[in-house]
């Protein structure tokens, strides 16, 4: 099986077209390329649940703030068509910037109160730059699902509010992290991290571990929680921590006690890289 690349909205929907009359169910997984293990469970997820595979590789400028990596974000399309074709992707949809957005853009979609706290006051206007695209995407594809990575929680609360609010006809289906044997994230970022980083960014993932005990031993403040967890982070002189939230896993905001589920999520600054992780605690 030989993947199709596709580059252009006519050319993306002409090609869809032929599925969509004869019934056949088009999962997307939308991705900004730079394919890794995490997006290859994506894939198969989709491709145990569809007809029809498309994934979408985009690096969407306005998601990207000032001083951000968006003029160095990897790009590396060959390799990515070659492992799309190796997990039986039916389209890949890759347009230029000036596809996506070919005038100026004087329509928007924000998600509001979803991005007041964690990534939102780091990374402003970045979660309406995903909105944008996400809904930009789900116009030009019509898929019946659409797959997403857990490790980006807020990203993925705030696409499933979207689609409830906006009543997009599209099943939201999340998907567990993938992870390294260390229990780091994997991320198209982890590139930027040098050897010594490397070797320390597992405390991210070991910090979350220690909340998540904590709660199932029957903890419920937050505080004490975070408290614990985050005298482990400052032991770390290369790490600088930009959040550590125990929130609601709908609503994304800071909790002060711990009532049935909650996710734990934090970011950090080592090196050159931002790293983001979350977990997913519920008391025993």
């Amino acid at each position: 099986m030989s993947v199709d690349l596709v580059k252009t909205v006519d050319a993306i929907r002409k090609r869809l077209q032929s599925a969509r009359l004869s019934g056949k169910i088009i999962g997307l997984v939308p991705t900004m390329g730079a394919l890794h293990r995490g997006h290859f469970r994506l894939i198969k997820e989709a491709r145990q649940d569809c007809n029809c595979v498309v994934v979408s590789i985009f690096v969407n400028p306005h998601q990207f703030g000032p001083g951000e990596d968006f003029e160095h974000y990897p790009g590396t399309l060959e390799s990515d068509l070659a492992h799309c074709e190796e997990l039986s992707v039916d389209v890949v949809f890759a347009p230029r910037v000036e596809e996506m957005y070919p005038r100026e853009q004087l329509t928007f979609v924000e998600v509001a109160k979803l991005g007041d706290y964690l990534c939102g006051p780091h990374r402003p206007g970045h979660f309406k730059g995903v909105a944008r695209v996400v809904l930009k995407l789900f116009n030009i594809v019509q898929p019946d699902r659409a797959y997403f990575g857990e490790k980006d929680a807020q990203q993925l609360a705030i696409v499933r509010r979207m689609v409830q609010d906006l009543n997009i006809p599209v099943d939201i289906v999340s998907v567990s992290t993938v992870r390294e044997s260390d229990g780091l994230a994997i991320s198209s970022r982890n590139q930027y991290l040098g050897r010594k980083e490397r070797q320390r960014v597992p405390v991210l993932y070991r910090v979350l571990q220690i909340a998540k005990e904590q709660i199932q031993a029957g903890e419920t403040g937050s505080q004490h929680i975070l408290r614990k967890a985050l005298r482990v982070l400052e032991e770390e002189p290369l790490v600088e921590v930009e959040y550590f939230e125990v929130v609601d896993p709908e609503q994304m905001h800071p909790v002060s006690k711990v009532v049935g589920s909650v996710r734990v999520c934090a970011a950090i600054r080592i090196g050159s890289a931002r790293l983001i992780d979350n977990i997913l605690c519920e008391r025993e």
